[in-house]
């Protein structure tokens, strides 16, 4: 069985050798869809009989390792030096920078490397991380999958 949870969260970044517009300083309403495999859980009497998770422990878990540090926040490569010298200057910004270029895949790649830990099998399930959907628009999305 597979569920999935959705999120969605503000936060800017840039592309610097992008041949158009993403090169520029701009910001997305983020989409992320978190995707758990593992059975049903069949549990007469807990409060997790007939799930795979409960949605609002998926929502717990991932505010705290990743929607609540991305939020609202400036994704930069560590490469993009005065850009990351910039927001070092903005006194109480908050700025995440990644070893790689923040593009919606290696977004989502990172995604799935924070999270993947986190859901792991409680109930003797097999619970799992499946893949990480991120949108960074209605249009454009990138997955992270575990055959990745």
């Amino acid at each position: 069985m597979r569920i999935t949870r959705r999120f969605e969260f503000d936060a800017g970044h840039r592309i610097p050798d992008h041949a158009s517009q993403c090169r520029n300083l701009h910001g997305h309403r983020y989409i992320l869809e978190i995707s758990l495999g593992g059975d049903i859980i069949d549990a007469p009497g807990k409060t997790v009989n007939g799930m795979v998770m409960d949605f609002s422990e998926i929502k717990r878990i991932a505010w705290e390792k990743l929607v609540s540090r991305w939020d609202h926040a400036f994704l930069v490569w560590r490469g993009d030096t005065r850009v990351v010298e910039f927001l070092a200057s903005l006194p109480g910004h908050k700025t995440v920078i990644f070893d790689t270029v923040p593009t919606a895949e290696n977004l989502a790649a990172a995604a799935f490397d924070a999270l993947a830990a986190a859901y792991r099998d409680t109930y003797g399930n097999a619970l799992r991380l499946e893949r990480v959907r991120l949108f960074e628009t209605p249009n454009c999305w990138a997955d992270a999958t575990r055959e990745d």
